[in-house]
């Protein structure tokens, strides 16, 4: 008879990993990020099922590189010497030693050639965390294409941006149909720190999970104007409502159905009573401010109960013309018109490029704030500021993870 010793442990499961598998658990909430590993011939099984040539020095280099940064990352924002609020207490001195990857993995699993402690361990696998989300804003693709992007989405809207000496409208100005608002912002591109702090303290840590990268936020004069833009955007084909994930929609200022039915009062009242547009304006406006929005923030826990905006996400069809082609199809003609055969012109002209695309396409997310010039003010006091916003973003990143090595220490993860 087989004795339990033998057969028992190919039946042992990693808990957290099928947590993280499948039981919607985030890897960078999980105690152990890795999988036992007890020699280096399972590290690099590992690195070469995420991708990457455990054998190749470019490879190599590269992942000693997102190490370096997830070092100075750490310290940069969840430790005092680098951030007056963080927590005071050092990476160990074996991590700054560290010349291969691989003992990184070794390390948080207690397998490596010299001895190391339990904090030693888990600050391992702090390292490993941030890495992996290192890992992920490298190696979106889109990246490559940002500045195009930014440029095709922006465009939409810069194209309808006019001043009237300091006053700043949306519309076009030869049909009067101009609307004033008080700031256009755009963000070109989210930081790369900030793109990867906020991917800490999301459950998907990847990079194709933020749809912030670009954003643009109109500040209006008055409630009623937000609902004017968002239809001067649509008539214009600016933004199309088909293109709108629904799942990220965050209207915290207008109850739209309760305005929609006082709305058609409005409406027959500036009929029956012949209105001006500036009288009608008034009464839609002031009918707006009683209709408060009850619902708080309902995606973002970072932001305080009291924000008021309209906040949507938008995806464009971007077109990406490859410059390759161009430049190819040119090299190909002079092979062409070459006088004399040689071996370089017979490779260039029977080289296979069927399945180099010339055109690119692809769906880009991006974000739209709409708020009120009251309400903007409101937002960005007290609790409601980017300050508080940031440093709520980073108490919820160290709390994810440093909660194991904060509790070795016998301190709450919780309030530190």
């Amino acid at each position: 008879m087989t004795k339990p010793s033998n057969y028992l442990p190919k039946y042992f499961f990693e808990w957290d990993l099928l947590d993280i598998a499948i039981g919607q658990e985030s890897a960078l909430d999980a105690k152990f990020f890795v999988t036992h590993m007890k020699d280096r011939t399972q590290v690099s099984d590992f690195l070469s099922a995420y991708g990457f040539d455990p054998e190749d020095p470019i490879n190599r280099a590269e992942l000693f590189g997102n190490f370096q940064e997830a070092l100075q990352f750490v310290k940069r924002y969840f430790l005092k010497e680098g951030n007056p609020g963080g927590l005071d207490f050092p990476i160990p001195e074996a991590f700054h030693r560290i010349t291969d990857i691989e003992d990184v993995f070794l390390i948080s699993t207690g397998n490596h050639e010299s001895f190391h402690a339990v904090e030693e361990k888990l600050w391992a696998e702090i390292l490993l965390k941030v890495m992996h989300t290192i890992l992920h804003v490298d190696k979106d693709l889109r990246t490559n294409y940002l500045n195009i992007i930014q440029q095709q989405i922006l465009d939409r809207f810069y194209k309808y941006l006019f001043r009237r000496g300091e006053d700043l409208f949306i519309g076009q100005e030869e049909d009067g149909e101009a609307i004033e608002i008080t700031e256009f912002e755009s963000r070109p591109k989210k930081a790369r720190d900030s793109t990867i702090l906020k991917l800490l303290h999301k459950a998907e840590s990847a990079a194709e999970e933020l749809f912030d990268r670009i954003g643009i936020r109109v500040i209006t004069k008055g409630r009623f104007d937000t609902l004017r833009i968002i239809k001067f955007f649509i008539d214009k084909n600016i933004i199309l409502p088909h293109n709108v994930r629904p799942s990220r929609t965050v209207n915290t200022m207008i109850d739209l159905k309760k305005f929609r039915k006082y709305y058609r009062d409005i409406i027959k009242g500036a009929l029956r009573e012949n209105l001006t547009e500036e009288e009608f304006l008034t009464k839609a406006e002031n009918c707006l401010n009683k209709l408060q929005q009850e619902k708080g923030n309902g995606r973002n826990e970072h932001s305080f109960k009291g924000y008021r905006s309209i906040h949507f996400t938008n995806r464009q069809l971007i077109k990406y013309r490859n410059p390759f082609f161009k430049e190819f199809n040119g090299l190909r003609q002079m092979a062409r018109q070459s006088e004399k055969e040689s071996e370089l012109s017979k490779k260039i002209l029977g080289m296979d490029i069927s399945l180099i695309a010339q055109d690119v396409r692809f769906f880009y997310p991006y974000e739209i704030q709409i708020v009120d010039e009251k309400s903007h003010q409101i937002n960005t006091e007290g609790e409601a500021s980017h300050a508080e916003y940031k440093k709520s973003q980073i108490q919820v990143s160290r709390q994810r993870l440093f909660k194991q090595l904060l509790e070795f220490k016998g301190l709450d993860h919780r309030t530190n």
